[in-house]
Parts: structure tokens; sequence; C-alpha cells
């Protein structure tokens, strides 16, 4: 559509045919007819042509045309777009153009150019001026980046936590492992500490960890209690966005695109093993795009926050916000206990007793009654970790320390005789890979050994002495052979006759043998 005014400005303001057209692009026929209409009305301003007389003068032909088609219900169409994000241009031309309504129908591609149109002058957004350290918008990224357990190999997910200050555009980024309710508090204290300062607002979305519903049912939602209580320790107040209304956090939901490019989007082909490592690395980026990228304006993010928006924001509290929760655990026989799947140590003096445990976000106190029994920083990561404090260890259990190592299978031989090092320390060392010989003097100890200290000690010196190959085998046969030997029955020692003499034995010099004569009845009786 030619543009009118503006050519009637041009020509007001001395230019020429040729320079009319070239700056309005359009044809000499136009800029002709319009100096035609100046000299007729004889107008010598621009402002004082209203669009009515201006139309009048200049009559669009389409205009008259398009009264023979259909209009489309453009503003229907609209509000169906904003419900359902399923609905499509085609699904809406189709069913305009099924309606049996008179008239002509508009094409698809026109039927597009007319719903732009009136998107570009009915749907009409406001700009936000954010005050200076007045919000922080929080929300958590939609996209992860791969955790790897450096001992099962397991591949896990690490979410991450967007803050943004909307004023300057300075973002806050920081990996967890989950989404739960530790994760979210801690976020925010650690955000708040990054900034060096508290906003006078937050406004969150609306998850299960910041709000949840007054009751089943109702639309009313209620900040929770535990947020509630970080809010209060920072003096500062929950705001939550209006559901389904992104623009509210337009800010965050911007960080968050910043976040899922220059974040994942640089990270997402590194391998990290641990949480810790993730975060440096995020951490370099985060400063990269708060001090190094500048913005249209020619500052950086951080600049304009440390100009205008860092003395406004409130101070930070004398101590850090941590959440308390108590348990009551029972010490295992392995003088342990397990939260969260986690172990914590206790003095072995306490094992099966019901102790009182308390959790903070970097702390496990563990109480036994009211006296405090031992302290741990909080374990977290792989499941089945074990926090074990030297002085909770019994005597007996302090062998194991370096457990499958040179030093732990020496030190074991140690109590069984010199022999038995030498025989272990001689397995160890015939192997390149030294731990390829852990299985055998495992055997050897535990199996050769463990009944009779004594016989493995000899079997080794012997071993020694034949300057033989120390292995199981070998062990086996010569601890065999000197069991077999100190095992020997001793000479068997016939048992005494029971058998009578007979009468005919012949009696020595200095044997008296009595005849049978003398046991004869009549011969008793004579003899008394």
């Amino acid at each position: 559509m030619v543009d009118y005014r503006r050519i009637l400005v041009l020509l007001l303001e001395g230019n020429s045919y040729r320079d009319v057209v070239e700056m309005v692009g359009c044809s000499h026929r136009e800029v002709v007819r319009v100096k035609q209409a100046i000299t007729e009305h004889d107008v010598t301003s621009a402002e004082a042509v209203s669009d009515a007389e201006l139309t009048g003068w200049f009559p669009d032909g389409r205009r008259r045309v398009s009264d023979e088609y259909d209009q489309p219900d453009l503003k229907r169409v609209l509000v169906s777009m904003k419900r359902n994000r399923h609905f499509t241009l085609l699904l809406a031309w189709r069913r305009y153009a099924d309606a049996k309504d008179p008239g002509k129908k508009y094409g698809y591609s026109q039927f597009c150019a007319l719903f732009a149109d009136y998107v570009r002058t009915h749907d009409l957004v406001a700009t936000l001026h954010h005050e200076p350290g007045r919000a922080m918008l929080v929300d958590w990224a939609g996209d992860t980046i791969d955790l790897v357990d450096a001992v099962t190999g397991e591949i896990g997910r690490a979410v991450l936590f967007v803050a943004v200050l909307p004023f300057s555009g300075v973002l806050f980024c920081r990996a967890f492992e989950n989404m739960r309710s530790e994760a979210w508090l801690d976020a925010h204290v650690r955000a708040f500490a990054f900034y060096g300062g508290v906003s006078q607002i937050v406004v969150p979305d609306n998850p299960t960890t910041s709000t949840h519903l007054a009751r089943k049912g109702d639309v009313e939602r209620v900040v929770n209690a535990r947020y509630q209580q970080l809010a209060d320790h920072y003096g500062t107040a929950i705001v939550p966005a209006r559901s389904r209304k992104p623009r509210d956090k337009a800010a965050v939901e911007n960080a968050v695109n910043v976040v899922n490019k220059r974040v994942i989007g640089y990270l997402e082909d590194d391998v990290f093993t641990t949480l810790a490592e993730l975060n440096d690395a995020i951490a370099e980026r985060v400063t990269e795009i708060n001090c190094d990228i500048r913005r249209a304006d020619g500052t950086t993010r951080w600049e304009r926050f440390e100009a205008e928006e860092a003395c406004l924001l409130a101070p930070l509290p004398d101590t850090v916000f941590e959440e308390v929760t108590w348990k009551e655990l029972k010490a295992g026989r392995n003088y342990h206990v397990t939260a969260d799947y986690q172990r914590y140590s206790v003095p072995f003096k306490l094992a099966g007793r019901l102790l009182r445990v308390r959790f903070t976000s970097s702390k496990v106190t563990v109480f036994d009654g009211h006296d405090i029994v031992c302290e741990h920083p909080r374990l977290r990561g792989r499941k089945g970790q074990y926090s074990t404090l030297a002085e909770h260890v019994p005597a007996q259990h302090r062998n194991v320390d370096g457990l499958w190592s040179r030093r732990w299978f020496t030190d074991r031989a140690r109590s069984f005789g010199p022999a038995t090092v030498e025989v272990i320390e001689e397995i160890l060392d015939r192997h390149k890979i030294e731990a390829q010989g852990y299985l055998d003097c495992q055997n050897i100890l535990n199996g050769l050994g463990k009944r009779n200290r004594e016989c493995l000690e000899a079997a080794c010196q012997e071993l020694i002495n034949r300057r033989g190959h120390a292995s199981y085998t070998t062990l086996k046969r010569i601890m065999a052979a000197i069991g077999s030997d100190a095992d020997k029955p001793a000479a068997v020692t016939p048992a005494a006759s029971t058998r009578k003499r007979r009468g005919d034995v012949t009696a020595g010099p200095d044997v008296f043998v009595r005849d049978i004569s003398h046991y004869a009845t009549g011969a008793k009786e004579a003899g008394q």
C-alpha cells in the first residue's frame, strides 16, 4: 500500500519527484497524483490534512474488493492459539473456508497475512521497567548435564538452578543433583551470597518446592513453610509468578535460554564425575557471560550491576540460613548410623544405641541424649558412602586400613612370621601389575594360614630353603607334607599274652615254678 502521507510531506519539503520515488519506493504516477492534490486543495502543511481527507483523495480500490470476501474472526483465532498450543493457523483457515457463509473466501496465504497484521495491532505487549535491586527471578533450567559416577560408571543428571537480577541482567547458575527442597533452598542461599545482598522480592515459578495449593480444588497457592523460613531469615518476600503467565518472568526465561546456549551448550561434550568439578566449569562460563560479553549499550552485566544495583540490595544477615532436620537413628553393628543412604560413624561403644541426629545442609551432628557425640560433613552424591572417623574404630578393626594394597598384605603376613612376609613380597614383585598378585596373597593368608599359622610359616621357610616357586599350590603341598610327618603314628607295641603256660615249661635256674601238684586240694590241706 502506498504511503500517501509520506509522499505529501516529502513534496511539501521541496524534494524532487525522483528523490521521493527512491525514498518511498512508489511509482512516479503516485507522486504526480499527490502533487495534483496539493495544487487542487491548496495544501501548505501535511498536519492540516486528516487521515479521512487523505483517504478520500486517494481511495484504495482493494478496500472495495475486500467487501466481497467473508472476513475471518481473527480475534477468536488469536484467543484459540493462546489457549491451545496445538491450534494452528492452517486449522483456523480450514474452519473459515468450510463455513457456509455467503461470499468469497480468502486463500491460506492471504489469511496468514491478515492474521499477522491483526496481531501487530491488537496483541500488544507492555514493556516492563525493572527497578534496580527490587526483584530476583529464579527457576530451574529445562536442560540437564550428564554426571558420571567415577566408581560405578553410572550416568546421572545434574539440574541447573538459574537466578537473575532483571535490571542489570547479572545471572547466577549452579548445578544440583535434584530439584528437591534441600537443593532449592541451598540454591537461594548461594545466589544471595553471589550477589552480596538480598533483593526486596524473589519471584519463583510455581514448583512444589516453593508453593502449594491451600485446599484441594482451590486456585489459591500458599508459600511453603520451609521456603517462607528462608524468606524471613533474609528479610525478603516471595511473590510467585502467575500461573501460565510466562511474561511475568520473562527475564529469567531469557537467562535460562542464555544458560542453555552458553553453559550447557559449551559443556555438553565434557565429562564430569563430581558436582564440584561441574560447578567450577559452570562458574567460568557464568563469569564470561557477566563480565566479558558486552551488550548493545556497550556495558557488561556486571559493570551495570556494580554501578547502579549492588548498593541497593539489602545486606546479608550475620548467619547463613541452614535448614535443620532431626532424626532418631539406631547405630548398627558396624557402629554407623544411616541416613539418606549415607553412613556416618559413631564411637563403637554406642553400637546398638538409639541416637538423635541433627542434619543441616553442610553438617551431620550426632547426640547421645543432650551430649554431642561427633560431627561429620554431610555426604552428597553417590549412595552408600561412608564417613568414618579414626577414633571411632575399635582396635581389632584398624588393620583393615588400606584394604587391598601391598602394605595391607605385608602387614598381615608379618603376624605369621618373616618367612611369610618374604614369600608374599616375592609374589607381589613378580607381577608386572602388582594388583594381579593380590588374589594369590589373599588365598595364601586366608586359606592356608587361617587354621594353622605356624604351619604356614614353616612351609614358607621350607620354600625359601628350597628356592622354590612361591604359589598357593606349592605351599599347600609343603604344608600337607609337614602335616603328614607330624601326624605319623608311633611304633606298635604288642600286648601281653593271656594264654596260660603249659606244665612242661622248664624252669630256669633263677625261676621257681610250682608243679601242678601244688594246686591240688589235698596237698593244700596237708600243708596246713
